[in-house]
């Protein structure tokens, strides 16, 4: 259950990210975002990292998965927000939430036991998100280079959230929260401002802070789910594709095919049937 809750509650915080985002990287460069995003967070986390203290589990080996848990994520977040600048939310969305699937690849393959049930279900939900991202009429250049950057942030994606998962296992959620917003602001806000070229202006600024926020909502409550199941909690998180390309239709006029409410309708069933496996 707690994978369940977990994975949702990411699904919900990442799905207003996914939104805020795609309006903040049609305001202002997609560096920029990055960068403000990164700075928010890790102004949000860093009161709960120095309130956690140094744990006694950090040690050579969880340093590494909160090491490729933070250039994961950053790299995923540049990719993706390049993505929402040039092309559809209905499209990148769906796309870069098959983050979960991959990461649920990467946590059987390295021993991760689920029934096989629960990798139907599983593999419903990861039709669903493909399904969900088909989109509607002609693609257009910048939807087929929006789409392309979207599957390569889901791979980067995928290694942060398997890494993530198993930092959380061994250090406090705190501690894996910091590394990609401490990544972010060392090797991207603070170059752009040393540079002068960290832009923001006031309709952007509610924007990327509320993404930063809801980054660091969504990590925490995966990496509380991941504790429980990676691979549940990974899949389960990347509804939040399905829950952004619905509010994409009414925010951005982005009208669905019948294909994307069949992919959809199999997202809300798959969900449905992991929740029922796992009481």
């Amino acid at each position: 259950m707690v994978a369940i809750l977990g994975g949702l509650g990411a699904a919900c915080a990442w799905a207003v990210g996914t939104l805020c985002s795609a309006r903040a990287a049609r305001l202002i460069d997609s560096a920029s975002v990055l960068a403000w995003v990164m700075l928010t967070g890790f102004v949000l986390s860093l009161p709960f990292v120095l309130r956690a203290g140094i744990p006694h589990g950090l040690d050579a080996g969880s340093g590494v998965w909160l090491a490729l848990g933070g250039i994961g994520n950053l790299v995923g977040l540049l990719l993706v927000y390049t993505a929402l600048r040039i092309g559809k939310v209905s499209i990148v969305a769906p796309l870069a939430s098959a983050e979960g699937a991959v990461a649920a690849v990467i946590a059987v393959a390295l021993g991760e036991e689920l029934s096989g049930g629960q990798l139907v279900a599983l593999a419903l939900v990861a039709v669903g998100i493909g399904l969900a991202g088909i989109a509607r009429g002609e693609q257009s250049r910048n939807d087929r280079a929006a789409a392309l950057l979207a599957i390569a942030a889901a791979g980067s994606f995928g290694v942060s959230l398997y890494s993530t998962g198993r930092a959380s296992n061994e250090l406090p959620i705190a501690w894996a929260l910091l590394p990609p917003r401490a990544v972010g602001v060392l090797f991207v806000a603070l170059p752009l401002i040393a540079l002068g070229r960290l832009a923001v202006n006031r309709a952007a600024l509610p924007f990327v802070v509320v993404t930063g926020a809801c980054e660091v909502v969504g990590f925490a409550s995966y990496s509380a789910g991941a504790r429980d199941s990676i691979a549940v909690a990974g899949v389960l998180a990347s509804q939040f594709a399905a829950l952004a390309a619905v509010a994409a239709f009414v925010v951005f006029h982005e009208r669905p095919r019948q294909v994307q409410l069949v992919g959809i309708a199999m997202l809300a069933v798959g969900v449905g049937a992991v929740s029922a496996l796992r009481v």
